[in-house]
């Protein structure tokens, strides 16, 4: 049976609140659950000790059996102390799209265009 740490989401309409849960990967995400071993509620501010709250014991046996860590819990986790995470690289994220690309190349012609006209205004005016 493959486990996983994950979030169960409760809480209403515009008002999250998980909890950290160990399940089996194959039931949904609100679904059954093994254990409960914590809880992260969002609406809190960051500083808040109560925003995350881990039984590290119990997740260090889930980790012992097995289990596997999503990438938002195991941000916790990492901040807990409990499990390191390694940063991720994305050099991609920070480049524009195509269209983005092309309308700032279009300003850029537009703009040398303006200032090669003004250049020429000022040439034939003296």
């Amino acid at each position: 049976m493959a486990l996983k740490i994950r979030l169960a989401r409760g809480g209403s309409k515009k008002r999250p609140y998980y909890r950290i849960v160990v399940a089996d990967i194959r039931m949904p995400r609100d679904g059954r659950f093994i254990e409960k071993v914590g809880s992260w509620n969002p609406m809190l501010a960051r500083d808040d000790e109560k925003r995350v709250v881990l039984d590290e014991e119990r997740i260090k046996h889930w980790l012992g059996v097995g289990a596997k860590p999503t990438d938002r819990v195991h941000r916790f986790l990492d901040a807990a102390g409990i499990l390191k995470r390694e940063p991720r690289n994305n050099p991609e994220k920070a480049k524009w799209g195509k269209k983005r690309v092309e309308r700032e190349e279009e300003k850029k012609a537009a703009a040398a265009a303006a200032k090669e006209a003004a250049e020429a205004a000022e040439a034939s005016d003296e």
